[in-house]
């Protein structure tokens, strides 16, 4: 009798996986699933979901000038249909401000108001300790290759 994986053990799966491609999306999934859920609890003390942290962290890296809410939607991490809800909700909290574009009206663009950027300054010492504590249990070399693997996996998926 073989022994179980740790994803088997987990899920307290008695059937082996079809395939290690199965297991290896299924534990893909059940990682992301584990990261979010140790992200969420960061973030909730502060009033803020994973989507709007994304939105913040985009618009500080923007600067002043803002971006306009398409390009916010193009670079967020997971994707969002719903960009306007999201914007909306941020800008209730007086985090985020928008406004139309005075050279093209059909753009409207967004940034970061200076109480959204507080907001992220106090998250950024949370936030990098958690993920240094996560990542501590793979050296730099073994980082670098799951980041590559990773990446191949995304182009695979983009195809």
């Amino acid at each position: 009798m073989t022994t179980k994986s740790q994803l088997q053990q987990e899920l307290k799966q008695n059937r082996p996986f079809d395939s290690s491609a199965t297991e290896a999306l299924i534990s893909i999934t059940r990682t992301a699933d584990q990261l979010r859920r140790r992200m969420t609890g960061i973030l909730e003390p502060f009033g803020l979901t994973q989507q709007q942290y994304n939105v913040l962290r985009i618009l500080r890296g923007a600067g002043p000038e803002g971006l306009p809410t398409l390009e916010i939607r193009q670079r967020m991490v997971e994707s969002n249909p719903g960009i306007t809800r999201l914007l909306d909700r941020l800008i209730a909290k007086g985090w985020v401000e928008r406004q139309r574009c005075p050279e093209d009206r059909r753009q409207v663009l967004c940034w970061a108001t200076d109480s959204g950027l507080e907001i992220l300054r106090q998250l950024d010492g949370p936030v990098a300790t958690s993920n240094r504590h996560l990542m501590s249990v793979l050296d730099e070399a073994e980082q670098k290759q799951l980041i590559e693997r990773l990446d191949r996996l995304r182009r695979a998926i983009a195809r």
